[in-house]
């Protein structure tokens, strides 16, 4: 998608949170113990209170309140590391639906691994270079983060929505992720980890562009797509980034969630839709609710590349080479771009028997 206003992997830190304070006979640096036991302050976890008006809605005032658990003996990690650091996509809500998280914790000591409502505290292994300062909290290391959200998920396509929206937040980087994966040979869910590596991309913007390619790569059987490439007519006119691109078929792919829906916008679509069929491409979109019918989007995804036009690379009317003048998005770094394979060889099959829903 070409707009990126509406929904951006990266998110700042509240300036309204408020970190716990312990009881203070004074009143002057927390609550005195009269104070703590009326109704102007609350718990938030065993001798850490915050005032009362301080509301836990807000997903970093939670990761706050429970990191003072593990400030000197471990850290928050997991989705609630990554999300400390400025990832969007980490909101702590199971599947964007369901109840709240609980903040995942590691605990290098200090008794038992403790499962509560609103913290989960693991003793699993951390090595103090898996653990740094940030913003006032302890933390896993961005790649640390990313793996142990990984061993949360437990299950493949869940688990390359979670790394590729921290590649989308530029927390990390595919190479740097395999280098992790390298040095923890015998770590539980390196298996996973690593089946999840093989379909990290760092040009994906939003959660369902890569449930989108996953689609068209585990249950379409089709071959590895393009992401969000640049397009451009043989003229040097810029044409659209899809979410999508088989550069074999001629084929591109975009998913049309909830903004799409206004008069304008929808108005857009079908112009932009012309310019990819004007140049050659073949077009389809999937829509918010497509996916949860995988045969409706396969059958969908299938049959346009039935119609598709195959053309040699010297037959296109378009092509991925941006003119001189073309100043790309802020949201697609030099480095995206770098890593784009542009390539008119077919691409690889994947057997979906390995991976299901």
């Amino acid at each position: 998608m070409d707009d990126t206003g509406h929904w951006s992997p990266r998110c700042e830190l509240p300036d309204t949170l408020v970190r716990p304070s312990r009881i203070d006979p004074s009143g002057l640096t927390g609550p005195t113990r009269g104070q703590a036991q009326g109704g102007r302050w609350r718990v938030t976890t065993h001798g850490w209170y915050v005032p009362s008006h301080v509301g836990s809605s807000c997903v970093e005032q939670r990761i706050l309140e429970q990191g003072m658990r593990v400030r000197t003996r471990g850290a928050v990690t997991g989705w609630a590391s990554l999300r400390w650091r400025g990832a969007t996509y980490f909101d702590g809500w199971a599947d964007g639906r369901g109840g709240q998280l609980p903040i995942p914790l590691l605990r290098r000591a200090g008794g038992r691994r403790l499962l509560a409502e609103r913290a989960e505290v693991s003793r699993r292994q951390l090595p103090p270079y898996d653990r740094e300062f940030v913003r006032g909290l302890w933390c896993t290391t961005r790649d640390r983060a990313v793996f142990d959200e990984v061993h949360r998920l437990r299950s493949l396509r869940p688990a390359v929505t979670a790394l590729c929206m921290s590649l989308a937040a530029g927390l990390t980087t595919l190479s740097s992720l395999r280098g992790y994966a390298e040095r923890r040979v015998a770590w539980e869910a390196i298996p996973l980890f690593r089946d999840v590596l093989t379909f990290g991309n760092e040009r994906f913007r939003s959660p369902p562009e890569v449930a989108m390619h996953l689609c068209w790569r585990l249950d379409a059987l089709l071959p590895e797509p393009l992401v969000n490439p640049p397009v451009f007519d043989l003229d040097g006119r810029f044409v659209g980034i899809p979410d999508l691109l088989d550069p074999v078929a001629g084929v591109v792919g975009e998913y049309a969630g909830a903004v799409h829906r206004g008069r304008e916008r929808h108005r857009q679509d079908v112009v932009r839709e012309e310019r990819f069929r004007d140049v050659g491409l073949e077009p389809f979109t999937v829509v918010a609710g497509d996916l949860a019918d995988l045969p409706l989007v396969v059958g969908r995804m299938r049959s346009t590349r039935g119609r598709a036009r195959f053309l040699a690379a010297e037959e296109r009317k378009w092509t991925l080479t941006p003119p001189p003048w073309w100043s790309p998005p802020s949201w697609l770094s030099p480095r995206y771009l770098d890593a784009q394979i542009i390539s008119s060889a077919p691409g690889g099959m994947i057997s979906a028997s390995n991976y299901p829903p």
